[in-house]
């Protein structure tokens, strides 16, 4: 038997698989199963981590870059007076090396009148302006976050929204045009379209009404920063930049890493919202290893105990195949590539159960839509077929331990 060729011993494995239907529906019930709820678990939960991501982001940013001088109350107030920072410090952090960094927004804020009634008009820099300027080569990096920080993503099936307050960075904006918060817009009884007559003379066209976010920013007009910087008679002046860092970055020193670059700046941590972000990210990777890890155990040792069983019925065949000449380790390679078999085809069962299952239960369970990942039908297989095959080592060596003149005499 040892010059058995391999495709022999393959066509053998097969040949007896499907002989014994009743016990291969079996086995491969025990794996594709354990294998879907794994595909179905990790699938609902990428998805659940990409909402949650952009939630999170909602909250706005949680890296402030401030003038010495200035304080958090003030940025809440937008209340700086002639507090500044220079526009430079933008193409500083555009062209480092620092990773982590997303949705880098300038500001300049100044206060306004409109009708007798003060309001603040707030500059901010639309992402055409950094794909345009030479200076800021590395801006395009500040928009994507690293892996493993939980981007926020369009989620198939799902209409994104045009929520530009949340979205903090938008795409263009004309340099007469004005974002309206919502209750300034209900204030100055403004919809979308409308000229918007500043006292000092400026006048806006209302790009858009703001959805109400709670925050000091439905009280806010937003307009382009070079409007703003005109106005306020302040070239190349910020009162803050906002950055959505990933949460993950800083914890591991990012913070430190823009106080060395900017030092005559202030950088704040809006220490609230990192902590979410990193409570969030953790519990649901710990809740993704702890079902994986009960779920491999309880699939290993299920198709372990099949190859047993398996094993100890068929001691009358493996004794005659010792017998005939098959040494242990062509025993023991049957029942591993039995078990690789198996492992292999409850893997893409699995991984077909699992995003079916995942496709019907996500809306219900998380909220979310989740959608098949090609990615994980070769993660499925993979683990599957080597779970498999380490779960049918001992059994194969156990068979191949078989004495065949003890079965003679048995017989």
């Amino acid at each position: 038997m040892r010059e058995q060729e391999p495709m022999k011993l393959i066509s053998l494995v097969f040949r007896e698989m499907s002989r014994k239907k009743g016990r291969l529906i079996s086995s491969l019930t025990a794996v594709s199963l354990g294998i879907a709820v794994i595909v179905g678990i990790v699938n609902i939960t990428h998805y659940s981590e990409k909402a949650v991501a952009g939630e999170l982001d909602a909250l706005g940013a949680n890296i402030l870059i401030l003038p010495k001088s200035a304080s958090v109350a003030d940025y809440y107030s937008a209340d700086f007076q002639e507090s500044t920072i220079p526009e430079s410090y933008v193409g500083l952090l555009t062209n480092s090396d620092m990773k982590g960094l997303d949705n880098l927004s300038p500001k300049l804020s100044m206060p306004v009148t409109i009708q007798g009634v003060r309001a603040t008009l707030t500059g901010i820099l639309p992402r055409s302006e950094f794909k345009s300027k030479a200076m800021w080569q590395g801006a395009l990096n500040v928009f994507s976050r690293p892996e493993g920080c939980g981007t926020p993503v369009e989620i198939p099936g799902m209409a994104p929204k045009r929520d530009f307050a949340r979205k903090r960075v938008i795409e263009d904006l004309g340099l007469a045009s004005a974002l309206v918060g919502s209750e300034s817009a209900a204030r100055n009884n403004l919809k979308e379209g409308d000229s918007l007559v500043l006292d000092n003379g400026a006048t806006f066209s209302v790009e858009a009404i703001l959805p109400a976010t709670g925050t000091v920013d439905d009280e806010r007009i937003f307009a382009h920063l070079r409007t703003v910087q005109t106005l306020a008679k302040k070239d190349s002046a910020l009162n803050v930049i906002e950055i959505v860092g990933c949460c993950n970055a800083i914890a591991g020193g990012l913070i430190q890493k823009i106080n060395k670059l900017l030092p005559d700046a202030k950088v704040v941590t809006i220490s609230q919202i990192v902590q979410t972000q990193l409570h969030t990210n953790n519990l649901m990777k710990n809740l993704s290893l702890i079902l994986l890890i009960i779920i491999l155990v309880a699939g290993g040792a299920s198709i372990a105990n099949h190859l047993f069983a398996d094993a100890s019925e068929r001691r009358r065949e493996i004794g005659i195949l010792a017998a005939l000449g098959a040494d242990s380790v062509w025993i023991t390679r049957m029942f591993l590539l039995k078990g690789a078999t198996i492992g292999t085809l409850g893997g893409l069962i699995g991984f077909l159960l699992g995003s079916v299952l995942a496709m019907a239960l996500g809306p219900a369970i998380a909220g979310v839509r989740a959608m098949p990942m090609p990615l994980l039908a070769v993660a499925a297989i993979v683990m599957s077929a080597a779970v498999s095959t380490v779960s049918a080592l001992i059994p194969a060596v156990s068979a191949a331990k078989v004495d065949p003149f003890s079965i003679i005499r048995e017989e």
